[in-house]
């Protein structure tokens, strides 16, 4: 997601951001709540260039998208989800997803969420169409992702996990729950920017830029319930 969409992902950073060969760069665009609602609308999405601080707003050729109705569990993702290992809750402390989520992935110093974006990300959740997936574990926030809503529309942004705090495979739950969420709140496209080895393994595919914004255009003209799939997304699983 750009799931969580750095250079090459940590094993569970589905989020990392590899740059296309040929980015849409628009880097005199500020970084405003209603520049990135904008943004989505037409397809694009922001991120802080680690090296010239320079904001760009890429639509990248193919574009990678998480059919909602294609999500693949593993067998052992599946017991883990399961198991109850992680409370998972929603919008609890998005101020912490994000700054965990703005943090350099192992074995780089590339940060993309800067301090611009993480200003307009917090307005967004203010205004309430940005919003957070949070794994708890013993009292400590230990994986989560967060992303924003525009009417049937989810837009992943980034996802982390803590393996030290018995982290494993938090990110990956929580994207589990958000996607039977969207589906509960009748939500028609999940976007993850860009595809890598994680997001495909969890059945993420890639579609021809055009065929994106088709799907976009039907999603942002439809009405979905983010009500109801917080509510879904965040129950409790019972052990069988």
């Amino acid at each position: 997601m750009t799931a969580t969409t750095g250079p090459v992902p940590a094993p569970e950073d589905g989020t990392a951001r590899p740059t296309p060969s040929t980015p849409h760069v628009t880097p005199v665009r500020p970084a405003t709540p209603e520049a990135l609602i904008a943004a989505y609308r037409r397809g694009e999405f922001a991120m802080a260039d680690g090296e010239t601080g320079e904001l760009e707003w890429r639509d990248p050729d193919p574009r990678a998208i998480l059919p909602l109705d294609g999500i693949r569990v593993a067998r052992r993702l599946a017991r883990v989800e399961r198991a109850g290992r992680f409370a998972i809750r929603v919008d609890t402390d998005f101020a912490a997803v994000l700054r965990a989520c703005a943090k350099p992935r192992p074995g780089s110093e590339e940060v993309w969420i800067d301090t611009r974006l993480a200003r307009a990300f917090t307005r967004l959740h203010e205004l309430g169409v940005a919003h957070s997936v949070e794994a708890w574990r013993d009292g400590a926030l230990v994986g989560g992702l967060f992303g924003v809503r525009l009417g049937a529309a989810f837009f992943g942004e980034s996802m982390f996990h803590r393996a030290e705090l018995g982290g494993r495979d938090a990110s990956k739950v929580c994207l589990v729950r958000l996607v039977e969420g969207l589906v509960a709140g009748g939500f028609e496209l999940l976007d993850v920017q860009y595809l890598t080895p994680h997001l495909a393994s969890l059945g993420c595919v890639e579609i021809p830029r055009r065929d994106y914004l088709e799907r976009l255009g039907r999603a942002l003209r439809a009405a979905a319930d983010w009500r109801l799939a917080a509510h879904h997304l965040g129950r409790r699983r019972q052990r069988p």
